[in-house]
């Protein structure tokens, strides 16, 4: 039984475009296999804990620096907790706009939190980093309102997908699809263009099957 996990980056609701292209693969995903299970998350609505101090110490433990005490096991486990839910899924689906040419900061808050050293990551001082997410798939739907690949520097720069492609490949996941509607607003046919990415979201259920 395979289980996705659709991170919901955008706090637009019903009027996210990347939310809806997300919706469009996952109803594809669930009719073609009833089996699948989904479990969303909405990063808007979720109580994300702040990264900070008690966690950081925790954190550098791996890397020799301090000791495990108490406080920070406590803070270590609250992370844990946070990154079950992540590594427990097989396929993740990522409704993503781009804010500022970047992702939004609430996702970058929880990307923040569940990258960790023996969570997602392992660490080897010669051989240096190495993802731990084996077998896992991800979906990734980009949408942006006036930027577009190959546009002009003028509409903006793309630290957006190159971020999250290069964050999903250091954790071990290394089967990526991706899903543009860029631009959804600068565009003479927002519509028709609309429509072509509802359709190759819904096309990606048999590539990705």
């Amino acid at each position: 039984m395979t289980k996705i996990l659709h991170i919901v980056a955008s706090p637009r609701g019903d009027a996210s475009q990347s939310t809806k292209l997300a919706e469009a693969y996952i109803e594809a995903a669930t009719q073609a296999d009833p089996s699948v299970t989904v479990d969303t998350l909405e990063l808007w609505q979720e109580d994300l804990p702040e990264f900070d101090g008690d966690k950081a110490a925790a954190k550098m433990t791996f890397f020799g620096v301090g000791e495990m005490g108490a406080t920070q096991q406590s803070a270590w486990d609250q992370i844990v907790g946070i990154t079950a839910r992540f590594t427990d899924a097989d396929v993740y689906v990522m409704s993503v706009p781009m804010w500022n040419c970047g992702i939004p900061y609430k996702l970058k808050h929880y990307i923040d939190i569940i990258t960790q050293p023996g969570l997602l990551f392992g660490f080897d001082p010669e051989d240096g980093y190495s993802g731990l997410l084996e077998g896992k798939k991800a979906v990734v739907f980009y949408t942006a309102g006036v930027w577009a690949p190959g546009a002009p520097q003028k509409y903006g720069s793309d630290f957006h997908s190159e971020y999250l492609s290069w964050w999903l490949d250091f954790v071990g996941i290394k089967e990526i699809s991706n899903v543009r509607f860029q631009p959804s607003l600068l565009t003479p046919d927002p519509e028709g263009d609309r429509t072509a990415a509802l359709r190759e979201a819904v096309g990606l259920v048999k590539e990705t099957a």
